[in-house]
Formats: structure tokens, sequence, C-alpha cells
């Protein structure tokens, strides 16, 4: 049962890993998507820009890279995608304190590709 159970745990991983990966993508996909439609074309400013679709968004983006990460270096014992995603959540986090506008976005942007990397370098390093 123990190499069943370890088997199961490196699936559960590495599917949060590619998780984290989408929602990295879905974060950076929205702010430059956002900032290209309203300052482009001033279209979807009142959807594209709504807070609580960055926070929810983020916070969902932080609670799996928090999981994922941790989960990645207990099994792999490489602390480099642990310090490159904590950084990035910790933009992210502050990403989320700051006022709405571009210096968010930049803390966002800036935030969830170190994350998505991370996420990158985890899977990479299971195989």
């Amino acid at each position: 049962m123990g190499d069943a159970m370890r088997n199961a745990m490196l699936q559960i991983r590495d599917r949060l890993d590619r998780v984290g990966i989408l929602l990295s993508g879905l974060c950076l996909l929205h702010c430059l998507a956002g900032l290209l439609l309203v300052a482009g074309l001033g279209l979807g400013g009142q959807v594209l820009f709504a807070p609580e679709i960055h926070r929810i968004g983020l916070g969902l983006a932080i609670a799996v890279g928090s999981v994922t990460l941790a989960m990645g270096v207990i099994r792999h014992r490489d602390p480099v995608p642990l310090q490159v995603g904590a950084a990035g959540i910790g933009l992210m986090t502050v990403a989320l304190f700051v006022g709405h506008g571009v210096p968010e976005a930049v803390l966002t942007i800036l935030g969830v590709a170190l994350l998505a990397w991370a996420h990158l370098r985890n899977l990479r390093c299971g195989i």
C-alpha cells in the first residue's frame, strides 16, 4: 500500500501543479487582455477589471501555489521552486492589498510568472 499511496500523492501533486500553471496563465491573460481591451478599445472595463474577479483568482492561485510548492519540495528536496514560488506568492499577496490599477497589475503579472516557473520546475523535478 505504500507505493500505491505514494503514486496517488504524486498524481495529486502533479495535477495541482498543472492547475497552478493554468491559474497563473489565466491571471496573466486577464491582466494583459484587460489592459489591451480597455486601453485600446475602451471595452469591458467594468467586467475585466472588477476587483472581485481579481481577488478570487489571485486567492485561488496563492492557495494552490502554496500547497503544491510545499508538496514539491517535500517530494524532491529541491528548494529552488519553493524560493522562487514564495517570491511570486509574496508579490501576489501584496497585489491583493494595493489599490486597483497599474501597480496591482504589475505585481500580479510578476508574481504569477514566478509562480508558473516554480510549478514547471516542480513538474520537471518530479519526473
